[in-house]
């Protein structure tokens, strides 16, 4: 990782009086790097919303990945722009500008917490295959929009925010969806092909973890020795069909406006509330944590105009058709510490808006199997986890434990749902059906709270590891106010209460719809306020 950062280190002393260049040597580290992150998180997208949501290639190919690299276009340029101003500002040539990119973790929770879900309600009600996956994408593209206008709004009152939620609460919210959707789920998948991905996994474990100093990024190699096990185990195949298939799809993909398909979503804003407000305020306390870190390695940058580039990149997302939200990444002092300074930046904005312009992804995916770099995930969604108990302190632990298990309580219900469809319920001939649970319940698997915990997961979570977080500081009243919360929640059917459709389990919003957890919840209410008492 410090290829170039020597001849970085010596360029930026010797022309700080020069001030900023807007390319260094240490900048094609960086760019590597952080262009490698993108590149998986774009096969992400490509391997989800073809495998699981069965979108077609002109969808993919010639609206969201378009929108999507315009996205990281205006951003990256956009901090790149930002970092030059300052460093001039400053007569300085060491200036680091923000890393910025797809949202892991929201990519994730967007494709199975909303977006499936509102395909398979619209097979189950009897539409088309192709009604459904539109409904689908629309659904991904009202979530984005609500997380971006969350995240530029949030730009002026994020320290508020930030004082008003305890960060155990947020980070293990988190850290539950990175432990059971991309952790738990790509180690299922390296131990199912362990020639190629336990290989993967320890390169990934020495270069980051073991800080392995190679001559090319650990991620990088990571990637290249994935795919070439991959194609000589027999992982990947030459398929000339397939090949020729995406070959026709390279050419200039412009992107366009969606405002229509937007307005036709808005009925689908309220349903999935349940997951967008809170995955913006990750999104936006996320990003307030990474400007800090960058604050610390010597960069400080404005909060409030960092804040609303990250929005608007989300928000131009949305209203150009892609679904999945932007996001600074962590690991600034890191891009700092090998070289990199503005060119990574805007580099690597230009070569992933190119390459999603051109529809070259879909040639990149032939080439590069997802096998080759989902170490790499497993790695984001392990660093997520811990930093759930690092950066809270240690007598929160068990709020920080407590707020893991609804996330993966839903990714456990997701499986269990797939199980039982692969077996051959979930069709019109069989349906979901209370029948189900008895016999789920004998062998000791309580689905009933499975589908409980997955429905509004993120704000169980976070409700849960508050009132932990205040219990264990005997913050009882606090307690109790959190409790309380839950309990309308609970109540309108905002989180827990559930229903069966055909091959699913979805939110039933309503008066009254999840009144045993609501009196549940009530009662924890008052077990703390009778604390709080006994304490005075």
């Amino acid at each position: 990782m410090q290829l170039f950062a020597a001849a970085s280190a010596m360029t930026a002393s010797s022309d700080s009086a020069a001030g900023p260049r807007w390319f260094v040597p240490g900048d094609v580290d960086g760019f590597l790097g952080l262009g490698l992150d993108n590149l998986i998180q774009i096969l992400l997208i490509l391997g989800l919303c073809r495998g699981v949501l069965g979108y077609p290639e002109s969808l993919l190919l010639g609206t969201i990945l378009p929108a999507t690299g315009i996205s990281l276009l205006l951003g990256n340029l956009a901090y790149a722009l930002q970092a030059h101003r300052l460093a001039r500002a400053e007569g300085r040539a060491d200036r680091t500008a923000l890393p910025y990119g797809i949202n892991t973790v929201s990519l994730f929770a967007y494709v199975f917490l909303v977006m499936l879900p509102v395909k398979l309600t619209a097979v189950n009600a009897g539409l088309s295959a192709e009604t459904a996956v539109r409904l689908s994408w629309q659904a991904g593209m009202v979530a984005c929009l609500g997380s971006g206008l969350i995240e530029a709004a949030g730009a002026f009152c994020a320290q508020l925010l930030r004082r008003w939620l305890p960060r155990a609460a947020l980070l293990s919210t988190l850290a539950g969806i990175a432990l059971g959707y991309i952790a738990l789920g790509f180690l299922l998948r390296t131990y199912a092909q362990p020639v190629v991905g336990l290989t993967v996994l320890a390169l990934i474990l020495v270069t980051y973890h073991g800080q392995l100093r190679l001559p090319i990024p650990g991620g990088l190699l990571a990637v290249l020795v994935g795919t070439a096990l991959a194609w000589g185990s027999g992982l990947v195949r030459f398929d000339p069909l397939s090949w020729s298939e995406q070959l026709a799809q390279i050419g200039l993909r412009p992107p366009h406006l969606e405002l229509g398909a937007l307005w036709q979503a808005r009925g689908q804003l309220l349903p999935w509330l349940g997951v967008i407000v809170p995955m913006g305020l990750f999104n936006l306390l996320g990003s307030l944590q990474n400007i800090e870190s960058a604050e610390a390695a010597g960069d400080r940058y404005p909060v409030r105009s960092s804040l609303l580039i990250n929005g608007i990149g989300t928000i131009t997302a949305a209203a150009l058709g892609g679904c999945f939200p932007t996001t600074l990444y962590i690991g600034h002092p890191a891009w700092k510490a090998m070289g990199a300074r503005i060119g990574y930046s805007w580099l690597n904005g230009l070569v992933m808006a190119i390459a999603c312009l051109l529809g070259l992804f879909g040639v990149i995916g032939q080439l590069v199997p997802i096998e080759a770099g989902m170490a790499i995930l497993l790695y984001i969604g392990l660093v997520i986890a811990a930093q759930a108990f690092q950066a809270t302190p240690s007598a929160h632990a068990p709020a920080v434990a407590l707020g893991l298990l609804p996330g993966l309580a839903g990714w456990g219900a997701l499986l269990l749902k797939a199980g039982l469809r692969a077996g051959g319920a979930g069709s019109v001939q069989q349906p979901f059906s209370p029948a189900l649970l008895l016999p789920l319940q004998q062998a000791d698997v309580w689905a009933t709270g499975a589908f409980a915990l997955e429905q509004g997961q993120i704000i169980t979570a976070m409700l849960l590891a508050a009132m932990v977080v205040f219990v264990i500081e005997q913050r009882f009243q606090a307690a109790a106010v959190w409790a309380l919360v839950a309990s309308g929640c609970a109540w309108l059917g905002v989180i827990h209460a559930w229903r069966f459709t055909t091959s699913d389990t979805v939110l039933r919003l309503g008066w009254g719809v999840g009144g045993s957890w609501a009196l549940g919840y009530l009662l924890m209410a008052v077990v703390f306020g009778l604390a709080s008492r006994v304490r005075r």
